[in-house]
């Protein structure tokens, strides 16, 4: 029956009744009937908070709590939308994404509370009855005051009649290279088809358990672990932050069989102690992004768990699923309306040419942007018509990312558009580089980007959180069958931990900020040079002072610190 309901509110009444285990958090059981009750409830106060004519929007500032997916479920009933709220951002930033989404009231949580600490925001006062049209009334959950708030709405029952399928669900926010806001909206009905979609790819069942470690303020956690889960009234459980020393406890504490991933969580996860009974748990299925080759199968082999990796632009717009056959290092075949494009030209790129060990020989005429020619599911973002006409151009969904084709169809991740890397006229992929600068035995994570080249345009810089050896990590790339010539990182960083954003995914623009400016031990290959050695004040004062300065388009400013130069 869930199978036909085309809204997020049905399938959340749908569990109405149900007594089974449904929402775990730290100590913390909901049935699935009590998640509905709890849903049900927050809607209703939701109806009477929410000001007449005023955007339907809540914003949600929580960790992976119980109360976050219950207001999932309240919104939906109430036919609002959610803002997820990234606790990560401060200050002006933390109060634009708020006041941009225009949310009349704010759930949040006492350990939040001094983000919101002098934010220029229009309050409402709790005795409040309304949130009045420019105000927005701040609801703190783990306070007596929120319970007594709730109390009189405790027997109200879900219905799913307000709702509709293009009523507004999510207001998640995507990064971009400006510094305006990109709220990517995302309606009931999406979400619904997203969460039906990936029941039948991935065969969930009602007797599953979802693990939810990623923030569920950010698309991946909702639309990849919780819709699925609701689809199919399969269970959820909470990871408050991702912890990589808890997963596997976790996982088998709640029996989980299900998973999302994105960024270097598999990485963190690969660097805790390996133990003799790490395949004796429950898990059938890991699905995210950017594990990469190398770790996707040391991961299978070490937990048994065979991680489904596939593309998905964080609107919507354009998605490619891993298929049986899919040679390695593919993501998935093309599907229809899925094309390669010379930005420039908007004409496609020619099929890739790769050698017999896969390295592509083709690069600068095969590499181009992603762009989705047929129906799009992509909704567009929040009060946000220039970032819109960005992505939507010439009757196409334009994804920002780059990829090459085979012959056969198989399309392959070739790094972010601002990723590109131009070394003595020739563009360069940073995702192939890192791909293989990843095999390297010390590594534990890697971030590969470019930093302003002394003359003209850049130099492939190397991040390498690990065990570094300069001569052997020469040597293990000079045996690298598929690094091109000018592949080779000229800066390498030696960092102790890759520094990540909220969502466990590399921070590259802080790292292309610092360049080799940092506070890390840099080692470097000079012009002409094939060993690496450390990078001292007297390099970056001499042939690299022009890459230091305030116009190096990023690469930090100044020499490097004494901390970043003197062996460690």
């Amino acid at each position: 029956m869930e199978s036909t309901m085309r809204t997020i509110a049905e399938l959340v009444a749908a569990r109405w009744g149900d007594h089974r285990p449904g929402l775990w958090c730290e100590e913390r059981v909901l049935t699935q009937h009590e998640v509905a009750a709890g849903a049900a409830a927050r809607a209703a106060l939701l109806g009477d908070l929410l000001p007449a004519g005023a955007a339907p929007h809540v914003g949600v500032l929580l960790d992976n709590t119980e109360e976050f997916p219950l207001w999932l479920g309240a919104a939906a009933l109430a036919g609002a939308a959610v803002a997820g709220i990234n606790p990560t951002r401060r200050g002006a930033e933390l109060a634009r994404d708020i006041l941009h989404t225009e949310c009349h009231v704010l759930v949040t949580e006492r350990a939040h509370l001094p983000l919101l600490a002098g934010l220029e925001l229009p309050r409402v006062s709790p005795g409040a009855g309304g949130a009045g049209r420019g105000g927005v009334r701040i609801l703190v959950t783990d306070t007596p005051e929120y319970g007594a708030l709730l109390a009189p709405y405790a027997g109200a029952v879900p219905d799913p009649s307000r709702a509709a399928p293009g009523d507004r669900m999510l207001l998640y926010f995507t990064s971009g290279s400006t510094g305006a806001p990109k709220a990517t909206i995302c309606s009931q009905g999406r979400l619904a088809a997203a969460g039906h979609a990936l029941v039948g790819q991935f065969g969930v069942r009602a007797d599953d358990v979802h693990y939810v470690c990623m923030p569920m303020f950010h698309g991946n956690a909702v639309i990849a672990d919780w819709a699925p889960a609701l689809a199919a009234g399969a269970g959820v459980a909470l990871r408050r932050r991702f912890s990589a020393s808890g997963f596997l406890a976790d996982v088998r504490r709640y029996g989980a069989t299900y998973f999302t991933y994105v960024g270097r969580a598999i990485q963190y996860v690969l660097a805790t102690e390996e133990r003799p009974d790490d395949r004796d748990n429950p898990l059938r299925t890991g699905f995210g992004t950017e594990a990469g080759a190398v770790d996707a199968a040391a991961f299978e082999r070490r937990f048994g768990v065979r991680l489904v990796e596939g593309y998905g632009s964080s609107e919507g717009g354009a998605a490619v699923q891993w298929a049986p056959g899919t040679p390695a290092g593919a993501v998935g075949p093309a599907g229809p309306g899925l094309v390669v494009l010379d930005p420039a030209t908007e004409r496609e790129c020619p099929a890739a040419v790769l050698d017999a060990s896969g390295r592509l020989l083709n690069g600068e005429q095969a590499i181009g942007e992603l762009v989705n020619r047929g129906p799009s599911p992509f909704e567009g973002y929040w009060r946000n018509p220039a970032a819109d006409a960005e992505r939507r151009r010439a009757g196409a969904y334009w994804t920002g990312d780059l990829f090459y084709r085979d012959t056969e169809g198989y399309l392959y991740f070739a790094g972010r558009a601002g990723d590109r890397i131009r070394v003595d006229g020739e563009n360069l992929a940073a995702a192939m580089i890192e791909n293989i600068v990843a095999r390297y035995e010390g590594a534990v994570a890697v971030a590969v980007y470019g930093v302003p080249d002394p003359v003209t345009g850049d130099q492939v810089m190397a991040t390498v959180a690990g065990r570094f050896e300069p001569e052997g990590f020469a040597a293990f790339l000079r045996a690298q069958p598929d690094l091109g010539t000018k592949m080779a990182p000229r800066f390498v960083r030696v960092a102790e931990r890759m520094p990540v954003t909220a969502t466990n995914k590399i921070h590259r623009a802080l790292l292309r900020r610092e360049g080799f400016s940092c506070g890390d031990p840099v080692w470097w290959r000079p012009p002409g040079e094939d060993a690496y050695r450390r990078l001292t004040a007297e390099d970056v004062e001499g042939p690299l002072a022009s890459a230091t300065g305030p116009s190096a388009g990023g690469a930090g400013g100044g020499a490097p610190t004494a901390r970043g130069t003197a062996a460690q």
